[in-house]
């Protein structure tokens, strides 16, 4: 499983001097997702994304967060629709809050707002919300979109603690999907971690308890199940592979002279 930038390409500290006739138009249009096959995720959404995705653990140490898994093979996102909707009911908060994201000092202690201002709904023709007011001022809109973000900022900072206890208990290991199409070929997905049941069983009475108390052993339970989902992408798959077949049957055969 990669690990990258993902879709944001040109994010810049939003400001009243650059930004001042700037404005941003949001739809259902998630084609800037197209490309990835997974996304971080917070541990506040297990609970919404376990029914539709495959809920995993990815990096390294300190460096280990939730991810929910869109596609099996690198830069492909089953999960989204050829005209860019996204094809589940929850969409995880990594994508919504696009192209929107914080950017952070050194010592970790001030946040910044930063645009895309690669995103096609970005604009300085007043198409969508305007990011300044005609006093100068942000506008309701940066403010809902900033405390979006420091929510998310806190639910992150609540999840690294989640993970730094899964790994000081020795819970995750090393894992690897298999999948096979309908077609017979065989897909691997890698590189990321996961739950060991029985480890998790075997934990002492009082770490079991402390887990219960905080919620954190319903979420563990949350990821297991959704590992089931790993099938679904089987069948997105084949869904993708028919939509990709008919619409080659659709297109006008080319005219030569």
């Amino acid at each position: 499983m990669t690990t990258q930038l993902l879709f944001y390409e040109s994010a810049v500290p939003v400001s009243r001097d650059r930004h001042g006739g700037s404005s941003v138009q949001a739809g259902a249009d998630y084609a800037f997702a197209r490309s990835v096959n997974s996304v971080q995720l917070m541990a506040v959404e297990f609970p919404a994304a376990a029914a539709e995705y495959a809920i995993v653990f990815a990096g390294q140490e300190e460096a280990t967060m939730p991810a929910v898994i869109l596609g099996v093979r690198g830069n492909e996102n089953l999960f989204l629709a050829p005209d860019g909707s996204w094809q589940a009911r929850y969409i995880p908060a990594f994508v919504r809050r696009y192209p929107f994201v914080f950017s952070s000092s050194n010592d970790g202690k001030t946040f910044t707002l930063c645009v895309d201002e690669s995103f096609p709904g970005f604009n300085r023709e007043g198409r969508g919300q305007p990011l300044f007011g005609a006093d100068g001022e942000p506008t309701a809109y940066v403010g809902n979109v900033l405390k979006f973000l420091q929510d998310y900022q806190a639910q992150f900072q609540r999840t690294q603690a989640f993970c730094r206890k899964l790994r000081e208990l020795g819970l995750l290991e090393p894992m690897q999907a298999q999948i096979s199409t309908e077609a017979g070929e065989r897909l691997s997905l890698g590189g990321f971690w996961a739950v060991n049941r029985g480890r998790l069983k075997a934990l002492p009475g009082d770490k079991l308890a402390e887990l219960a108390k905080t919620d954190e052993l319903e979420l563990l339970y949350l990821h297991l199940q959704s590992m089931r989902n790993f099938d679904g992408l089987r069948t997105r798959m084949a869904g993708k592979q028919e939509t990709e077949t008919e619409a080659r049957a659709d297109a006008p055969a080319a005219v030569h002279d």
